[in-house]
């Protein structure tokens, strides 16, 4: 863990994130995380031990994943408000051992589990236009935007994974315009050498959940270059 000076985020908020994105990213995470709580409540046992699009993963484990990574981004902001940096997670053998336990919560307890984090994190994020969102944090050593970033991407990735294939399924229709933009600008580092998004022939919501490594809607045309990996590197600005 490393202190910082209580200072630290004097950066005016004009020169960093601007109050509008950032305020729709929390308000837009927020309610993707209100719509999969709304889901989950309708799902079955059977829905949750029953699989999800990620490879070896039941929709408990997505769920819990997703509960993982609200716990460490709230940590972030606390953290944050501290002036401290930790890190996101104790170790990576940590992360999955958690997503493992939680994959066999109850429909009751994923409910439990999500909505406390819900309200934890409507308390713990800074408001729009705070200089706390440029103080620095654990993630990717970028500031604690990076971090708010990080969960809208994934709430609402993750929610079309864990409940696809169920009656109460949600679909890439749900990912508004903002986050697509969000998402290609985020994920074109994927793209080999020479090859942009615009490069890539399809409706725009399509090319980007098949930048996520998802399988779109409807296909893409044509022959589509080899994706590399998720950024895991690059701050998340």
């Amino acid at each position: 863990m490393t202190t910082l000076p209580r200072t630290t985020p004097t950066t005016p908020a004009s020169t960093g994130p601007s109050t509008g994105p950032i305020a729709h990213a929390r308000a837009d995470a927020a309610a993707g995380l209100d719509a999969l709580l709304s889901a989950v409540g309708r799902l079955t046992a059977d829905d949750l031990a029953g699989p999800s699009t990620l490879d070896g993963w039941t929709r408990g484990h997505v769920l819990a994943h997703v509960a993982g990574l609200a716990t460490a981004m709230l940590g972030q902001a606390r953290a944050a408000e501290r002036g401290e940096v930790v890190p996101v997670y104790a170790s990576p053998e940590a992360r999955s051992a958690g997503i493992e336990a939680g994959a066999e919560r109850t429909v009751a307890e994923h409910l439990t589990v999500l909505g406390d984090l819900r309200d934890s994190l409507a308390e713990a994020w800074p408001q729009p236009g705070s200089p706390l969102w440029e103080a620095p944090s654990g993630y990717r050593g970028g500031p604690l935007s990076g971090c708010l970033l990080a969960w809208w991407r994934e709430v609402r990735i993750h929610s079309v994974d864990a409940l696809a294939g169920t009656t109460q399924e949600v679909g890439y229709e749900t990912w508004d315009d903002a986050l697509c933009a969000h998402l290609r600008e985020f994920l074109a580092v994927r793209l080999p050498d020479g090859v942009s998004v615009d490069d890539v022939a399809g409706d725009p919501r399509d090319v980007t959940a098949w930048l996520a490594g998802r399988v779109p809607a409807t296909p893409l045309p044509g022959d589509l270059p080899e994706l590399g990996p998720w950024p895991s590197s690059t701050p998340a600005r």
